[in-house]
């Protein structure tokens, strides 16, 4: 997977810190990262969904990350955002860093037993924090767990995670939900991008001299909240099934005119 054109600003590769997994070096030296889903034509044409792509910058507009989902076609078709992947987080030398594994969990908020959850390793293989949802029947909650499986921070979503033309925060709290660490937000893209695509761009805040792990598994959090809740629309995605049919006779009429 090609992560540079030659034309793309990356960022320089830091020097590592001791206990740092390699790879997750350039994450000791950032703050803030803006992830941005790569659109993918099928998607916008057909509503075929198929494997996302990110491209991960930092605060300056540098490459970081560049990232790909991995599942098979039954699995994005049929489950939708319950489904399981695997995603891949390369460094800008081609080079895996980081894998998120998630296994396929088909739970509602009305039912704790199949909740969410996502591994993330680095380097892969080696898991080195995890994302576990913490039930609640109206707010979308989550822990974010070491290598060892204890509690370090947590992740409160907002009651409802579709507000058209806005952004849509998380909060990342200290575990008694008293104070704001960090914010994993879910940025608004413009109507037609809203509407005729599930292409997203988020962002992610946390403490410069946060744990390396613990920004790790943070990020990994992202792409959790971003499949599950803002993906899936709260009903978002039956509107944009309609428009697609009129897009593709927008798109049709378009390229008769060009002839």
């Amino acid at each position: 997977m090609a992560t540079n054109n030659g034309q793309t600003s990356v960022m320089a590769v830091p020097y590592r810190p001791d206990g740092c997994p390699p790879g997750l070096e350039y994450l000791s030296q950032i703050d803030q990262l803006l992830v941005q889903q790569k659109v993918e034509l099928a998607e916008v044409i057909l509503g075929w969904e198929t494997n996302n792509k990110y491209i991960v910058k930092n605060s300056m507009g540098q490459q970081v990350f560049y990232v790909a989902e991995e599942t098979d076609c039954c699995n994005r078709q049929f489950c939708g955002p319950l489904r399981s992947f695997v995603i891949h987080v390369q460094d800008n030398m081609g080079q895996e860093v980081m894998t998120l594994v998630r296994p396929l969990k088909c739970g509602s908020c009305w039912c704790p037993c199949c909740l969410q959850e996502l591994e993330v390793q680095s380097p892969p293989g080696n898991p080195i924090g995890y994302v576990i949802q913490n039930w609640h029947p109206f707010l979308p909650k989550f822990t974010i767990q070491n290598e060892k499986k204890e509690a370090v921070l947590k992740i409160v979503g907002p009651f409802c995670a579709c507000k058209c033309c806005n952004d849509v925060n998380f909060e990342v709290v200290s575990l008694d939900e008293s104070t704001k660490v960090g914010r994993v937000s879910k940025q608004w893209t413009g109507m037609l991008r809203e509407t005729f695509t599930d292409a997203d761009n988020f962002g992610i805040n946390f403490p410069l001299d946060l744990d390396v792990k613990v920004k790790a598994a943070l990020f990994g959090a992202c792409f959790l909240i971003v499949v599950v809740w803002t993906y899936h629309g709260h009903g978002c995605t039956i509107c944009r099934s309609q428009v697609r049919g009129q897009a593709v006779v927008v798109l049709c009429v378009m390229f008769t005119l060009d002839a």
